[in-house]
């Protein structure tokens, strides 16, 4: 059964060497990427010896953490957004729109009060339980509502994540932590470096595995009565998506922040080229996911050089516009 929203991709009509032109392309803006900042750091300079050896220490602390956080938080993002549309069988759907990062924002606010000495992992483990409960939350709301139009889903999240957001927010300014809180939900790379963005690495295993079960979550999507009937057990497996998506949503915004229409935008464009078929489009998700939180990195460095534009506010103005390109697109399409 097609997913509500915007008009079903096609069988595949672009091939293996699309993807891997679109991988090369991301490598090549990585490596561009190394060598973006006010900090001098040109090849020339990275192979000379005295104080030159500045660039080295720039390129290995700051440059080079920041470029492999960009490119695992946009994979795993937008592999989280397609998970999520799958299961929910509504395109419209992605962890900002069903409450999952605000309920990872409490979460996260919830540790830092109340045992403020723990680990940075294991503060990430609760927010990723509130990630988890919150999204539950939204599917049992969905159960509960009579949906009679597909925009009425993300609707539904936005509302939820707008309650939980205002709990957020008063907690954050009671306790006055409201500067941590703007910066938890803003998506900004400028703040990493070696030893600050690891746990990142979690996300993009999460990602693995969810292509791995890729067949299993498209049975899942399809409902519960056809999961059942092919012999699967439909909430196991809705359970295991639900903790692949808060592990995701719950590590970014540990390390970077909120980074919003990500996981909205890149999953659509894909179903479009690609088609539906979830173990097809995994790669290209996590490709093009990664290409565009990169894009969007290195605009917001270079327009106002030597300042900086947050990725956040970029991918979700560019975000945004493509979205809304697309809908007026696949409205044409059906009148």
């Amino acid at each position: 059964m097609p997913r509500p929203g915007l008009p079903r991709g096609r069988a595949s009509p672009v091939g293996r060497g699309a993807l891997i032109l679109a991988l090369a392309l991301t490598l090549l803006l990585a490596v561009f990427s190394l060598f973006v900042g006010v900090g001098a750091v040109t090849p020339e300079r990275l192979w000379t010896g005295g104080e030159e050896r500045q660039a080295l220490r720039i390129l290995l602390v700051s440059r080079l953490p920041r470029t492999l956080a960009l490119l695992l938080a946009g994979a795993s993002l937008a592999v989280a957004g397609l998970l999520m549309q799958t299961l929910v069988r509504n395109r419209f759907v992605e962890p900002s729109t069903a409450g999952t990062t605000e309920s990872a924002s409490l979460g996260f606010l919830t540790a830092t009060l109340l045992v403020p000495s723990w680990p940075v992992m294991a503060k990430m483990g609760i927010a990723a339980l509130f990630a988890f409960a919150g999204t539950a939350l939204f599917l049992r709301i969905l159960r509960a509502v009579p949906l009679r139009d597909a925009m009425l889903v993300p609707l539904v999240g936005l509302m939820l994540g707008g309650v939980i957001g205002a709990v957020t927010t008063f907690l954050a300014y009671r306790f006055g932590l409201l500067p941590s809180l703007l910066a938890w939900t803003t998506g900004d790379f400028s703040g990493v470096l070696r030893g600050r963005y690891e746990l990142l690495w979690l996300g993009l295993g999460a990602a693995i595995l969810a292509m791995l079960l890729a067949d299993r979550f498209t049975l899942a999507g399809m409902g519960r009565d056809v999961a059942t009937s092919l012999g699967l057990s439909h909430e196991s497996v809705l359970a295991m998506g639900l903790a692949l998506v808060s592990t995701i949503a719950a590590v970014t915004l540990v390390s970077v922040g909120a980074i919003p229409f990500l996981g909205l935008v890149v999953p659509n464009v894909v179903s479009l080229l690609v088609g539906d078929n979830m173990r097809l489009t995994v790669p290209w998700v996590a490709v093009l996911g990664a290409l565009f939180v990169l894009a969007c990195d290195l605009l917001g460095r270079l327009l106002r050089y030597p300042y900086e534009i947050p990725v956040g506010t970029m991918v979700g103005v560019l975000g945004s516009a493509l979205f809304l390109a697309l809908i007026l697109k696949g409205r044409d399409r059906h009148a």
